[in-house]
């Protein structure tokens, strides 16, 4: 299973392995190109030191994972352990003889190639987001704008990806949240700026739902989920994303 680990990570990591101990040609370090820390160590770990029975070898994979109860569950499953000669809260041991399958190591490597990035390309590898956004119908008839376009452009927020997902939250006289929409591109050059607006990045977003706006007026939002205002792109909590998505 070696092969195949070093395979998946050159392929989808563009990452070779180094071999930094010089009388030691089995152990490899897997590390970023960017701030240099490793994602990775492949190994042959004495079966005794991880309490295996019978004598010899056994490959192994060194991966970190940063939550801690993702770590306490996987120590419990066959074949992997807390950290052989690394930080044990934070790395795990897992065998590459087969008692770990080939997909759930290559899962555990991408969790740990993002644990261990750099701020910069944490943002960029990281999972899509679900934003809520403001819409003012004072200067922009977003009412009707999906009226004419299933995709429109609009001003980008600051984080925002191509497929993450928005709702446009819609300002006075609606105050309450009216569309959901899916980021389809982003990084579009524009520059506008008056007295009350500056847009230097624009953004192309689907329609995806309607919501009636009487459901996610603001004062819901308020009471029941505690957001107090949408000034500018925002998380939004797990409570009022099952709602929204129902």
């Amino acid at each position: 299973m070696r092969e195949y680990i070093f395979t998946y990570i050159k392929k989808k990591y563009k990452t070779t392995p180094e071999y930094p101990w010089a009388k030691d040609n089995t152990s490899a370090v897997f590390r970023h190109s960017d701030n240099k820390k490793w994602f990775a160590l492949a190994m042959c770990v004495d079966r005794d030191k991880l309490g295996l029975s019978g004598e010899g070898y056994v490959d192994a994979l060194n991966l970190k994972i940063d939550d801690m109860m993702l770590r306490d569950v996987l120590i419990q499953e066959q074949g992997i352990f807390p950290a052989y000669h690394m930080n044990k809260q934070h790395w795990i041991t897992v065998l590459l003889n087969g008692t770990v399958e080939k997909d759930k190591v290559c899962d555990l490597i991408d969790i740990s190639y993002a644990a261990t990035a750099s701020k910069k390309k944490k943002e960029k590898i990281r999972p899509p987001k679900e934003w809520i956004i403001p819409a003012n119908p004072k200067f922009y008839d977003i009412i009707h704008a999906f009226d004419k376009a299933e995709v429109i452009d609009w001003k980008q927020g600051s984080g925002i990806k191509t497929g993450d997902t928005v709702f446009l939250y819609v300002a006075a006289p609606v105050s309450a949240i009216l569309y959901q929409c899916r980021v389809m591109e982003t990084d579009i050059p524009y520059r506008y700026q008056d007295k009350n607006l500056t847009i230097s990045m624009l953004m192309k977003i689907k329609l995806l739902k309607r919501y009636d706006s009487g459901k996610f007026t603001f004062d819901r939002l308020k009471k029941e989920f505690g957001i107090y205002a949408v000034r500018g792109p925002r998380g939004i909590p797990n409570s009022l994303k099952y709602e929204l998505n129902l």
